[in-house]
């Protein structure tokens, strides 16, 4: 199968189709799939709607529930959560919820739909610290509850991990960029090229500070440390997406690491052109993190996946591997090593430490004073629909804290 890096990787449901897996739906009473998305999308609600041909109804619901709708669309693990909880799986296969939800944002874009209605300013200002999803999320969840918010973001544009992390074939530049023009419609101002490196002074000038600056750093292991053929993941993906897949690469990379960001680069490297592709995973198949969608996607673009070693040393550019459980070891020698094993953020650079006590939890990510944290660095899953979700409850918490209606 060849595909173009630059291309959207799945095709968009037409009128018929969508109308034929929504007529799949068995309209559950309670349904379990609305209870199983972490942001309250309500696929239930949407995909009734259109059933009945209610389309503009069906946007209002995805929109008005999930503010980051045509995004999530696109990159949600759907099998995680709503699809899981899906009614249908138990006679065929679960709805394609997340491409459901993509007919219907798409819609609302080509009619040009102006859905959410924001209340008047309170008089209450906010600083957003990072534009990725949680950034996004939070500034207009704040936005439409009156509230003041400015964003500010050290890249030259605004998206985070959305626009620099998620390869384009995945997630088009061209709809983070309709996401970000209609939070900033709200009246989110954004202040791009702006890297924030104490937090005291947002915190005296606005009546709350909100930092969601995200895991964007790449970890790496001991023994590939200074290595100048080694690169993180993250480090990986930014560039090729900023370059739009404009890089030169060899024709023998190894990729070590076995969740979703590790799928995307694998399958970002055959969408390139590089002919050997290996991926050593410390998990099993059984234990994988990767969503099934994204490995299945890397395999049918051909990349060699070798699963439950673990990288033991580094001679040259070659890597030693020993498995797991049983008595056997591998060696593979690349041009270039590609680490996906895991995030950081750099928030302790702000003087910002976030303890994952029961106390942050019951405040909804609130630190100290007035600030707040929100996505990555705050509790719950590391995944965009959870900093949708991350958005609403640290809005919910400074509302209560301010003391806004």
């Amino acid at each position: 199968m060849s595909k173009n890096y630059l291309e959207e990787y799945d095709a968009a449901f037409t009128p018929k189709l969508v109308m034929e897996e929504a007529s799949r739906c068995l309209l559950c009473h309670d349904a379990p799939c609305s209870k199983s998305c972490p942001a309250g999308t309500d696929p239930a609600k949407f995909i009734r709607s259109v059933r009945f041909k209610n389309f503009k109804g069906a946007a209002e619901t995805v929109r008005i529930n999930n503010i980051l709708g045509s995004i999530c669309a696109r990159v949600c693990p759907t099998e995680r959560y709503c699809q899981q909880g899906c009614s249908r799986s138990g006679i065929d296969k679960p709805i394609d919820i997340g491409r459901i939800q993509r007919y219907i944002t798409d819609f609302e874009d080509s009619l040009k739909m102006d859905i959410l209605e924001k209340k008047p300013l309170n008089g209450k200002r906010v600083a957003v610290v990072g534009s990725g999803p949680a950034g996004l999320a939070s500034a207009g969840y704040l936005a439409l509850e009156g509230f003041e918010v400015t964003v500010f973001e050290k890249e030259a544009k605004a998206g985070g991990y959305l626009r620099y992390g998620i390869p384009e074939y995945r997630l088009p530049s061209e709809v983070v960029d309709k996401e970000v023009k209609r939070i900033q419609k709200l009246g989110v101002k954004i202040e791009c090229g702006h890297l924030v490196e104490e937090l005291e002074s947002l915190k005296k000038e606005y009546d709350a500070v909100v930092v969601a600056s995200g895991h964007n750093k790449g970890k790496v292991l001991p023994i590939f440390a200074g290595k100048r053929f080694v690169k993180t993941a993250v480090d990986f993906l930014h560039n090729a997406k900023k370059k739009k897949g404009n890089i030169k690469l060899p024709e023998n990379v190894l990729v070590i690491g076995g969740g979703d960001v590790a799928m995307d680069t694998v399958t970002t490297l055959k969408l390139l052109g590089v002919p050997h592709v290996t991926d050593v995973v410390y998990e099993t198949f059984a234990e994988f993190k990767a969503s099934k969608k994204e490995l299945i996607g890397s395999q049918e673009q051909g990349v060699t996946i070798i699963d439950g070693y673990i990288p033991v040393s580094l001679k040259g550019k070659t890597v030693k591997f020993q498995h797991r459980f049983i008595p056997s070891e591998l060696k593979i020698k690349a041009d270039l090593i590609i680490l996906a094993v895991g995030q950081y953020t750099e928030a302790g650079l702000l003087g910002l430490e976030v303890k994952k006590t029961q106390e942050v939890e019951e405040t909804a990510n609130r630190v100290k004073d007035n600030l707040f944290v929100a996505g990555d660095i705050a509790h719950g899953e590391k995944t965009v629909v959870y900093a949708v979700r991350s958005g609403k409850e640290v809005t919910y918490a400074i509302k209560k804290f301010l003391g806004v209606k």
